[in-house]
């Protein structure tokens, strides 16, 4: 998964540093970011990329630390407006969608590409105090937003979210979301709602999107997956009775069961595609077996 950059080390501790001109800079609007380009590939900016020496002086005198990958220190712009125009005048930079993250190479510096567009999310999304209206600032000794008028402190928009394997012997649900651009088929999934606990959540995201009932729920792990500021957890789980799917058409465009040989070739970038892929190589997670349509111990009893 993208997260796992091993034997590299992610270092989110909150600090206030000054950069050096070969520390990594990250600047976004919206869902674009200003990137370097190198041969066919695109690679993530350094201070002494921007030419113009004023304007990089002001974006380093600017620049909010995020945090270290080893002894690689990241950071990005507060408020450099115009720096995407850079692009224009620069035929060595781009802007790019953050999608671009999911695959950049090599692996780290996609999960700090996407870890710091979460940052620039909270930061963008906290500009003016949700108790009082005030503007607020940053905060000094940790990763928030403060309102100095109120008191009022928020933290960066961290979401529980459930994704859920659904296994009928030899077959996995799989669904295509009915919104936003991504439009391949995936795991169920959902947010954690108030009050419930995750295995609360797979049984009514499962139940809400698809009509079906699931048991012998399993958790495999968890993944923060920054691209929507959620925490993924993972689990597989058995279903319980009738297979027949009862599409919520706003949620889903589409839902049906894949046998292994179905399922077509995904990156394990995502945890939920990494559960795909286990289960398409017949591998079980949980109890580390191979995983065949007549059951673990071969006696016939469904097995996820």
């Amino acid at each position: 998964m993208i997260q796992d950059i091993e034997p590299r080390q992610y270092h989110n501790e909150f600090a206030v540093k000054k950069p050096g001109m070969k520390d990594f800079f990250l600047y976004f609007e919206g869902n674009q970011v200003l990137m370097k380009k190198e041969k066919d590939a695109f690679a993530v900016m350094t201070f002494e990329d921007i030419q113009d020496q004023t304007l990089r002086e002001q974006v380093m005198e600017e620049a909010e630390y995020l945090f270290c990958i080893d002894a690689f220190s990241y950071f990005s712009a507060r408020d450099a407006l115009g720096l995407m125009k850079l692009a224009e005048e620069d035929d060595s930079l781009s802007i790019c969608d953050i999608s671009l993250f999911r695959e950049l190479e090599p692996q780290f510096m996609g999960f700090a590409g996407i870890t710091a567009s979460q940052i620039y999310r909270f930061r963008k999304s906290r500009k003016y105090c949700g108790k009082c209206g005030h503007l607020m600032e940053y905060g000094t000794v940790e990763r928030s937003m403060c309102c100095p008028a109120c008191g009022n402190v928020e933290y960066p928009k961290i979401s529980p979210a459930v994704t859920v394997a659904v296994i009928n012997g030899g077959r996995l649900l799989m669904a295509k979301s009915a919104a936003g651009s991504f439009r391949r088929f995936a795991l169920i999934a959902g947010y954690v709602e108030i009050g419930e606990t995750f295995e609360q959540t797979v049984h009514r995201e499962v139940m809400e999107e698809v009509g079906l009932k699931v048991k012998n729920l399993q958790y495999y792990k968890s993944q923060p997956w920054a691209f929507s500021d959620t925490e993924m957890i993972g689990y597989f789980a058995e279903l319980d009775g009738d297979d027949r799917i009862t599409l919520q058409e706003s949620e889903l465009a589409e839902a049906r069961w894949f046998t292994r040989e179905e399922i077509g070739e995904y990156p394990a970038t995502s945890l939920t595609y990494e559960m795909v892929n286990l289960f398409k190589a017949g591998k079980n997670p949980v109890f580390h077996a191979d995983v065949s349509d007549e059951g673990r111990d071969g006696s016939g009893k469904k097995d996820i």
